[in-house]
C-alpha cells in the first residue's frame, strides 16, 4: 500500500495562520468527511495553487491539530469529523424507538427477528474468517439445532452460540475472564492447537497478520508482555469506569473492535472476537436495535474496505479515524437494510390481513396464505413455520392442516416421517372468492 507523503511547512504554516481559500477549506471538509486516505486524495481537482502534495498536507494538517489521544501507550488518535457526529447523533435517534414504532408483527415475530439476525451475524462473521460453507447450509444447520460436520460449521456454531451467550450476559462488566470464555467459546474445535482457545498469547508466540492473497506482513501486533496490562485498559474503556475521558458509545464500541485487532491478544480468532466485542457494548448501551440488524453481512460484502480502514489507520499514524469512518457507514447501511425488510413485512402483513375477512383463519395462517399468493411454487415444513412464528411444534402443524383441510394446501410426503405443504388444488378459487 502506498505511503502517504509528509505534510509540507508551507501547507502547514498556512493553515495555522488561516491564510488558505475558502475553495480550499470546503474540500478539505469534504475529504474528511468520507476520511479519505492519499491513494483518493491524490486524484481530487485541485484548488488554485495546490498540488495532490500540498493538499494532503492540508487534510492531515486539519487531522491533526484537531485529533485527541483515544489510547496513550500506542499513540491511538481520533479526529471526530462532523460526518461522525452527525452520525452518531441521527443513530440515537432511530436505534431508540424505530422498531416499537415501526414493527408490523407481534411479540413472537420480534423473537424471530432477533434469531434470524443472530444467525446471519454468525454465519458473515465466520465466513470473514475463512468458513467455506453457504449461507443456506448454514442457516438449516442453526435452525435445526444440529452438530457441525467441519471446521466450517463449528465456526458458524461457535459465533452462534457466542452471540447468544453475549445477548443474555449483556449487562455484565467485561472482565478478564470474560473475555478469554469470550474466546474460548468462539474458537473451540477450530484452532490448530486446541489449548490456545481462550488462552492469551504468550512471549514465545509469533504473530503476523498477513494479506490473505499476497502473504505480505501488514501488521506486527505489540509484544505479548503487554497484553495483561491492554487488558485491563481495555476491560477498564469497555465498563467505563474512571477513565476520565467522554467518547460517543458508538464510537467508543469502534475503538475496542479495532483495539483488539490491533494488540492481538489471541493467537487466532481475533478478528471474531473483536466483533463479539463490538456488538456486546452495543447492547450494553442499551442500542437494542443491534440484535435486529447484520453488520457483519455488510462488512463481509466490504472486506476489501474493511481491511483497507485497518491498514490506512496503521501506515497513517495510528489515526484511526479511518476505521471509524468505515464502521459508521458499515451501521449506516445495516440500518438501512433492516429498515427495508421492516417495511417489506409491513407490507405482507397487510396483504395477508385480507385473508382474515374469511373467517376462522388466524394471523398466522393469513400470512401463510400470503406467502403462497407470493411465492405460487413454493413448499413449506412444520420446522419452517414453527421457526417464522416462534411457536411450538403442535402449533404450526395445526395451522397447516386447517389450511389443509380448507382446501388452501396440500400435504405431501418427503420421506416415513416428514411432510411438506404446497399450494392446494382448490387455492386459486378460494381466494378469488
Amino acid at each position: 500500500m502506498e505511503i502517504p507523503p509528509k505534510i509540507n511547512k508551507d501547507v502547514l504554516y498556512k493553515v495555522m495562520s488561516g491564510e488558505v481559500t475558502n475553495e480550499a477549506t470546503e474540500l478539505v471538509r469534504q475529504i474528511n468527511d468520507k476520511y479519505e486516505y492519499w491513494d483518493k486524495v491524490k486524484y481530487k481537482p485541485l484548488p488554485e495553487g495546490y498540488s495532490p502534495q500540498m493538499l494532503w498536507s492540508h487534510v492531515r494538517v486539519i487531522r491533526l491539530l484537531e485529533s485527541r489521544t483515544i489510547w496513550s501507550k500506542y499513540n491511538i488518535k481520533l479526529y471526530v469529523t462532523n460526518a461522525m457526529q452527525r452520525m452518531c447523533h441521527e443513530f440515537d435517534m432511530m436505534f431508540g424507538g424505530f422498531l416499537e414504532a415501526n414493527t408490523p408483527t407481534p411479540e413472537n415475530e420480534k423473537l424471530h427477528y432477533i434469531a434470524s439476525s443472530l444467525m446471519e451475524e454468525a454465519i458473515f462473521s465466520s465466513q470473514m474468517e475463512g468458513a467455506a460453507t453457504t449461507r443456506a447450509v448454514a442457516k438449516d444447520m442453526l435452525k435445526k439445532g444440529l452438530s457441525p460436520q467441519n471446521k466450517s460449521q463449528q465456526m458458524i456454531h461457535n459465533n452462534f452460540q457466542t452471540i447468544q451467550y453475549i445477548t443474555e450476559h449483556k449487562h455484565e462488566p467485561l472482565t478478564k475472564e470474560s473475555i478469554q470464555l469470550l474466546h474460548n467459546l468462539m474458537t473451540t474445535k477450530t484452532l490448530k492447537n486446541a489449548s490456545d482457545a481462550g488462552r492469551f498469547r504468550t512471549e514465545n508466540d509469533d504473530v503476523v497478520v498477513e494479506n490473505q492473497i499476497t502473504g505480505e506482513v501488514v501488521h506486527t501486533p505489540p509484544p505479548a508482555a503487554e497484553i495483561p496490562d491492554f487488558i485491563d485498559e481495555l476491560c477498564t474503556f469497555f465498563n467505563g469506569t474512571n477513565d476520565g475521558m467522554f467518547v460517543h458509545p458508538i464510537i467508543r464500541g469502534i475503538i475496542i473492535h479495532y483495539m483488539i485487532a490491533y494488540v492481538h491478544p489471541f493467537v487466532d480468532g481475533n478478528g471474531r472476537t473483536a466483533r463479539a466485542l463490538f456488538y456486546w457494548y452495543m447492547l450494553k448501551e442499551n442500542y437494542w436495535l443491534t440484535e435486529y440488524m447484520s453488520i457483519s453481512r455488510v462488512i463481509a460484502r466490504s472486506k476489501r474496505s474493511y481491511e483497507d480502514a485497518f491498514m490506512y489507520s496503521e501506515i497513517d499514524g495510528n489515526d484511526i479515524g479511518y476505521f471509524v469512518a468505515y464502521n459508521l457507514r458499515v451501521l449506516e447501511l445495516s440500518f438501512r437494510q433492516l429498515k427495508v425488510y421492516i417495511e417489506r413485512k409491513q407490507k405482507e402483513k397487510q396483504a395477508a390481513n385480507v385473508f382474515l375477512k374469511v373467517g376462522n383463519i388466524n394471523e398466522r395462517q393469513a400470512l401463510i396464505i400470503q406467502y403462497f399468493m407470493d411465492n405460487p411454487n413454493a413448499m413449506v415444513t412444520v420446522k419452517e413455520m414453527q421457526d417464522r412464528f416462534t411457536v411450538a411444534t403442535m402449533t404450526a402443524r395445526q395451522d397447516l392442516m386447517n389450511l389443509v383441510q380448507k382446501g388452501y394446501l396440500s400435504e405431501i410426503p418427503l420421506n416415513r416421517i416428514k411432510k411438506g405443504y404446497i399450494k392446494g388444488d382448490r387455492f386459486n378459487e378460494l381466494i378469488s372468492k
